[in-house]
């Protein structure tokens, strides 16, 4: 998959659809929502801790995307991930503002940090990566599900809402194996801060897989972006820059890995896709 070549002009009109991003604050949640607030949504959403990063990523559609800046069509919702309090008024928010989803993408994550609890006494990996956005997810299955019952007048019958789970290679390092179970910062001699990330990734993947298989309407994924040189990267102390990258000998941008991420599937051929859907559903 990693010759695979992306041209962002093959991205398709997104009139009348309604897009949420979580992480659009930086990174490549901030490049997917530029580059999609570009394609006359009826509505982009993104998510983030930091309403200075979100302003920072509006000013970049200002820019970029001035039409859809003028419109008031891109907003941003403050979530904490690691909150499901702060989940749930996210969610609210979102239901209040959307008639319609017609693109989700759980996209924001943390990795390799040292060991700590979520607020709600979660290890911090596990309730970023998965729980919040497992949340977040089952708040909106009854919005995804209508609009898939209502499809955009002159949209092709085979063009279901999406679900984009971003994981990553790592979750092949994860077992689900919690000792001593969820409520615990799960601390380990050994590479303890990756094995909480890989859990968290497994996690995400498993839970895109099941999605497909529960809500056939729907079309549900996740993908590896590669190694990216966002902060999430960046910020690591060297040993783990290391770690990350000697994995994978090609290394590429935000922007680059976030058009193949997002844009992959909504501009590749549909018998593609449902192919994949199908399969994730058979594997299920």
């Amino acid at each position: 998959m990693s010759n695979i070549k992306f041209d962002k002009s093959t991205i398709p009109d997104l009139s009348g659809r309604v897009v949420l991003i979580t992480g659009g604050t930086g990174g490549i949640g901030a490049e997917i929502t530029v580059e999609l607030a570009k394609k006359n949504p009826a509505r982009l959403l993104f998510t983030g801790r930091s309403a200075a990063s979100a302003e920072k990523t509006l000013e970049r559609v200002r820019q970029s995307a001035p039409a859809a800046a003028s419109a008031g069509t891109v907003a941003f919702v403050p979530c904490d991930l690691a909150s499901l309090a702060s989940v749930r008024d996210a969610a609210d928010q979102i239901l209040a503002q959307c008639y319609r989803l017609d693109l989700f993408l759980p996209n924001a994550g943390i990795m390799a940090k040292p060991a700590a609890l979520s607020p709600d006494g979660y290890e911090i990996h596990f309730a970023t990566n998965h729980l919040g956005h497992a949340l977040l997810t089952k708040k909106l299955l009854p919005l995804l599900e209508r609009t898939a019952d209502r499809p955009l007048p002159g949209a092709a019958s085979n063009d279901p809402p999406r679900i984009i789970y971003t994981t990553s290679l790592a979750r092949k390092g994860g077992s689900l194996g919690f000792a001593g179970g969820l409520r615990t910062t799960q601390e380990s001699a050994l590479l303890g801060r990756w094995v909480r990330y890989c859990n968290s990734k497994l996690a995400n993947l498993l839970y895109a897989r099941e999605l497909a298989r529960r809500h056939p309407k729907l079309l549900c994924f996740s993908v590896h972006p590669g190694v990216v040189t966002t902060g999430l990267v960046t910020d690591l102390k060297l040993t783990d820059r290391l770690f990350v990258r000697r994995p994978m000998s090609a290394r590429s941008s935000p922007r680059s890995r976030a058009l193949s991420i997002t844009c992959g599937p909504l501009a590749l051929l549909t018998n593609l896709f449902n192919r994949v859907a199908s399969t994730s559903r058979l594997a299920s």
